[in-house]
Parts: C-alpha cells; sequence; structure tokens
C-alpha cells in the first residue's frame, strides 16, 4: 500500500466526505478547515467567512488503487467547481473550490487535470477552483465528523455529476 494525503474543499465538507469516503481506495476522511489564519479555526468562526478558511476535507488514499488524479476527476463530479465561492445554498468563501495540495508534484497534477477537465466542455463555465499548497489543516469539531452516518437525513448539496 502507498499512502497519500491530500486536503481538497468543495462546498459543506459533509456532503463532500459522505461521497468520498466510499470511493474504493480512500482509507481515512476528516473534515475540518483550510486555507486560512494559521492560529485558529473554529466552526463558529469559519461559518462567518470572515478567517480565510474553508471547509475541507483531508484524504488519506491508497495511491495503487487510486491515483492522485483519478481522485480528482471524482472531486470535479461531486460539486460546482464554476460557482465561485458557493455550492447550492452555501454562499461565501469558505465553501470555495480548492485543492491543497501536500506537495509540487500533486500541484503538478491538480493544474494538468483542470487543464484537461476546462479543454473536455464538461463545464460551460471556468473552473474557479484555487489550486495551492497546503496551509495549516485543522480538524472540525467532533460534531462534524462522519455527520451524515451519524444523521442520515441531514443537509447536503452534493451528488456525482
Amino acid at each position: 500500500m502507498s499512502k497519500q494525503i491530500t486536503v481538497l474543499a468543495g462546498g459543506c465538507f459533509w456532503g463532500v466526505e459522505e461521497l468520498l469516503r466510499k470511493v474504493d481506495g480512500v482509507i481515512n476522511t476528516q473534515v475540518g478547515y483550510c486555507g486560512g489564519d494559521p492560529t485558529r479555526a473554529t466552526y463558529n468562526d469559519v461559518k462567518k467567512g470572515n478567517t480565510g478558511h474553508a471547509e475541507s476535507i483531508q484524504i488519506e488514499f491508497d495511491s495503487e488503487k487510486l491515483s492522485f488524479e483519478d481522485l480528482l476527476t471524482l472531486f470535479f463530479k461531486l460539486h460546482d467547481p464554476t460557482t465561485l465561492n458557493r455550492q447550492g445554498n452555501d454562499v461565501g468563501t469558505q465553501y470555495r473550490s480548492a485543492i491543497f495540495c501536500q506537495s509540487e508534484q500533486q500541484k503538478e497534477s491538480a493544474l494538468k487535470i483542470i487543464k484537461e477537465i476546462e479543454s473536455s466542455g464538461s463545464w460551460k463555465k471556468p473552473l474557479t477552483t484555487e489550486v495551492v499548497l497546503q496551509q495549516t489543516f485543522f480538524s472540525a469539531e467532533e460534531f462534524h465528523q462522519d455527520y451524515l452516518q451519524k444523521n442520515p437525513g441531514g443537509y447536503t448539496c452534493h451528488y456525482w455529476r
């Protein structure tokens, strides 16, 4: 097994986690906050949209079963990467589309996949997904971990496109 980690943001982390946790090759998921003030991140801070964080999911995956590129291809099928700072009813920078890469290699792969998706015509508008090297990842409060497993009727705006 060859383990890798990446952090993705595609709107409310509950729905992203629920879809990706079921993908063969995903070992573990954890929801949290990334891309903002490196000194603090709690739900009460992030939900106001003034810390710079995005609701994110840290994904540990077996790259022998699921390549980083294939994971990103799935990521672009479970949210709308053309809506700036918005997914469904969730609006604000905390709901932006972002890839927080763990290495320059991941960053290069992410930019390649974005270019391929844009040239494919799959989306009629340009992608707004931010691609950056990861900043500090803060694990979300326990209440948010595995939220849709604990609350099967809970809110989500994510689905396979």
